[in-house]
């Protein structure tokens, strides 16, 4: 599923920076991400030099040399490996209204090309937990995390207890995620699988926050057969849906 949805993304890439002579890129973190990013950081089409990468979403309170840091994620991940120049980094440890208007004044100089995104055990979008605001135009929130979202983050080993994990984030906004020109989710695993299911087949809701990506025309969902496995076969064969 990482193979395909990077081969995906190259694609994205190396198109719009021969159309605009950049690319201006969302990305997400997270244990569902890493896949993807290990297959995409080897793209030898992609000129890196011409990639802007955006913060997606990150912790109030923490350094950025934490194990659970998104940052430290996205420069050991991708911004290394690539040599990407232009990295807008959302320092939660920081003051925390300047950094959120500061990045999103960056942002909005020009528009996304394309975001990549997971989607949450609670079917959050970023950190944007249910239920979710539809409404603001603010480029980037601070949120409270809920129970579900924050339980998520110690059973995929970031943190050692509950307790451990952040209460708040730093978070893209819905409307912010919206505004790419593309969007590409990738969203492994069969702890997923119930929000998978909600967000394709239920009402676009709040409080499923990521069914807000039906309402987009160019998203792709990549799933594996685990998250796959509680959706209705032929809203999966009949969406624009990648399944390996």
């Amino acid at each position: 599923m990482g193979a395909a949805a990077a081969r995906h993304a190259e694609r994205v890439l190396t198109e719009t920076i021969a159309a605009r002579g950049h690319a201006r890129v969302i990305a997400a973190t997270g244990n569902s991400q890493l896949a993807f990013l290990r297959h995409l950081v080897v793209s030898r089409r992609v000129d890196w030099s011409k990639v802007e990468l955006f913060h997606l979403d990150e912790y109030v309170g923490i350094s950025a040399d934490h194990l659970a840091s998104f940052r430290r994620v996205l420069r050991e991940h991708l911004v290394g490996p690539t040599g990407i120049p232009t990295f807008h980094a959302l320092e939660g440890d920081g003051d925390v209204d300047a950094v959120r208007r500061d990045v999103g004044a960056a942002l909005a100089r020009a528009p996304i090309d394309v975001a990549f995104v997971g989607i949450g055990e609670n079917s959050h979008l970023a950190f944007n937990d249910p239920p979710a605001d539809f409404e603001t135009t603010e480029p980037y929130l601070v949120v409270t995390l809920d129970e579900a979202c924050r339980r998520q983050q110690v059973g995929e080993g970031w943190f050692p207890t509950f307790a451990d994990v952040p209460t708040h984030a730093i978070s893209m906004s819905i409307r912010q995620i919206l505004a790419a020109r593309e969007i590409l989710a990738m969203v492994p695993d069969a702890r997923k699988a119930a929000a998978v299911a909600a967000v394709l087949a239920g009402p676009i809701t709040p409080e499923v926050p990521a069914s807000i990506l039906r309402t987009h025309d160019r998203v792709t969902l990549y799933l594996d057969t685990a998250s796959a496995s509680l959706a209705d076969p032929a809203v999966v064969a009949a969406g624009q849906v990648g399944h390996e």
